[in-house]
């Protein structure tokens, strides 16, 4: 008897357990669903209105103009090359910290460096933005100024350029790429490694040729979301960039699609609020065909 009722109380907590994890699934499920909906709802119709070609391949970004004009060209192409550029910087870096927390670092080393990159994961993003204001900005401009010494077409930007915000994106992406990255390389089967040793190999040779290969799944799971990371910020590019609309060129002022956004939405109004909808559509396509690229090697990657 008291088996029976021990039975029927298990079935019903799985039962109740079943239903709230469907719950929890099927809501974030919907949030997407939702979130998808009201951009497609709010972005189209400026698209519609002036035109997909206005918005996507013109430069001239002049919503206030007698006659406006709302390319957004320039700041898709900022986005792209500032991301990919933040990536190509912060990765390696994250990637070989994360190789000598996990293969090389005295514990007592590793103690102090993991908290520490704990911390700058916990740090607002507008902290980054303004230390990057206060020490990157006036730094970059002294470069910009001995570079451009003897030029007489560039306009200086007192060091809010697209420099900067790599430079802060990259490091800004480090405590993700770090700690993923670290446990995929914990997490590889200490047999691999004793066996590349035992075969001859160097700690090194068995560091590049078995463990990184052997833990890529996690690597590459860490890169989407320091891509995704990148992508998604705007407090801290604002303060770095400059936010201006014009060619991603080293040392110009940019604008990301992000901060395109949270400059202009509070007094945008007409067509000018809804290109800004668009823009933000954009940003949401962008942001799904990273994720979906990236996913799909990851894929290949556990199949292989």
């Amino acid at each position: 008897m008291v088996r029976y009722r021990t039975d029927t109380r298990t079935r019903t907590v799985e039962k109740a357990a079943r239903i709230i994890f469907s719950l929890c699934a099927f809501t974030a499920v919907a949030a997407v669903f939702s979130i998808t909906i009201y951009m497609i709802a709010n972005g189209v119709p400026a698209v519609l209105q002036a035109g997909w070609k206005e918005i996507l391949f013109s430069s001239v970004w002049q919503p206030a103009a007698q006659e406006p004009s709302f390319g957004i060209l320039y700041v898709i192409l900022t986005s792209v090359v500032g991301t990919f550029l933040a990536v190509l910087l912060g990765v390696p870096i994250g990637l070989f910290t994360a190789v000598f927390l996990a293969e090389a670092a005295p514990g007592w080393l590793a103690a102090v460096i993991r908290p520490a990159v704990e911390l700058l994961a916990g740090i607002p993003s507008v902290i980054y933005g303004v230390l990057g204001m206060m020490i990157l900005n006036p730094f970059m401009y002294r470069l910009e100024q001995r570079i451009f010494a003897d030029s007489w077409t560039h306009q200086f930007t007192g060091g809010a350029n697209l420099l900067s915000a790599v430079i802060v994106l990259a490091v800004m992406i480090l405590p993700t790429v770090i700690s993923i990255s670290e446990a995929a390389l914990r997490a590889v089967p200490p047999e691999l490694k004793a066996s590349s040793l035992a075969l001859g190999a160097s700690p090194v040779e068995t560091i590049f040729q078995v463990t990184i290969p052997a833990a890529r799944s996690g690597i590459l799971a860490a890169v989407v979301l320091g891509v995704g990371r990148a992508v998604g910020e705007a407090m801290a590019i604002s303060l770095v960039s400059g936010n201006a609309v014009n060619l991603p060129l080293p040392f110009c002022s940019v604008r990301f699609l992000t901060t395109a956004i949270v400059s202009e939405m509070g007094y945008a109004g007409g067509l000018h609020r809804q290109v800004l909808f668009t823009i933000g559509l954009v940003l949401f396509v962008f942001i799904m065909m990273i994720n979906g690229i990236l996913s799909s090697i990851l894929k290949g990657e556990k199949r292989q």
